[in-house]
């Protein structure tokens, strides 16, 4: 499944910023903690570079926290700050802040060496479409949040916006990659909806999503879909799902659409259970 999708405003994305980047001190770089890989950008590493950057693996209420311990464990093994958040409880946002306060304060003492005026901490937010960043800026800014408008050097319509006296934020819409060639990754990006349904075959996607987790989550589906024998051919499972939530047409036919939009539905709001498909 290669995808080759990439809109117009992707491409603005992508130079804003390269040159929104000389005016930020940190970086966050939002991942879905249940695809930490697959929903990482590789252009981003080449565009970020050298500046400090906090990994947020977003979305942790939906994924299985086994796993999210072991990619926490990984990130660190690899001397990369990450840190898992939940944006509707604030889990973790703590912890994002004093992380931020820590790894700029080299660079804000020496500022304040040459005698420059003290600023606030300058945040840039990056991610895929769907990771969760509005959430987290509007955890991060609370009540108090205002938009400060644009800055010398800001692209116009570009907000920053003021988390607390200290710190401000520039947002950034989505951006995916030229090309997905990794069928993995495609698949990945379709499941946690990334991608619109509407360029993907739904079903065949619902289809492959369900393979995977019979195979890796089996006790959920069951759960879940009441399934009370093994199935070897993952269709009649899909079937049997289709049956038990009513989703037949005339003539018994099995409504496939239906379905497998339940399917996808149930699982991106973890209806089914916390799932990751992805492991370090």
């Amino acid at each position: 499944m290669n995808i080759n999708w990439y809109p117009g405003h992707m491409k603005r994305t992508k130079k804003l910023l390269r040159e929104q980047l000389t005016l930020v001190d940190i970086v966050y770089e939002l991942l879905d903690a249940r695809i930490p890989l697959s929903s990482k950008n590789p252009d981003l590493n080449r565009i970020i570079d050298n500046k400090p950057r906090i990994v947020i693996l977003n979305k942790i209420d939906l994924a299985d926290p086994m796993v999210t311990s072991m990619w926490a464990k990984y990130f660190k093994e690899q001397q990369i700050i990450a840190i898992p958040v939940n944006t509707i409880t604030g889990d973790g946002i703590r912890q994002v802040m004093n992380e931020t306060e820590v790894a700029t304060k080299p660079k804000m003492d020496a500022l304040a060496k040459k005698g420059r005026r003290q600023r606030p901490v300058r945040i840039m937010v990056v991610g895929i479409p769907n990771v969760g960043k509005s959430s987290l800026i509007n955890k991060l800014a609370g009540k108090k949040s205002t938009q400060i408008g644009d800055k010398p050097g800001v692209t116009k319509g570009k907000q920053w916006i003021r988390l607390r006296r200290d710190m401000e934020l520039l947002d950034t819409p989505g951006i995916l990659w030229p090309k997905i060639g990794d069928s993995t990754v495609a698949l990945n990006l379709a499941f946690i909806g990334a991608i619109k349904d509407e360029i993907m075959d739904v079903e065949t996607l619902a289809y492959r999503l369900l393979e995977i987790l019979w195979a890796n989550y089996r006790e959920k589906i069951i759960v879940r879909y009441k399934v009370e024998r093994e199935y070897d051919i993952v269709i009649d499972l899909m079937d049997h799902i289709a049956r038990n939530r009513g989703c037949v047409l005339k003539g018994e036919e099995i409504d496939y659409l239906r379905v497998s939009n339940i399917i996808l539905n149930e699982f991106r709001s973890a209806t089914i259970g916390r799932i990751s498909l992805e492991k370090p």
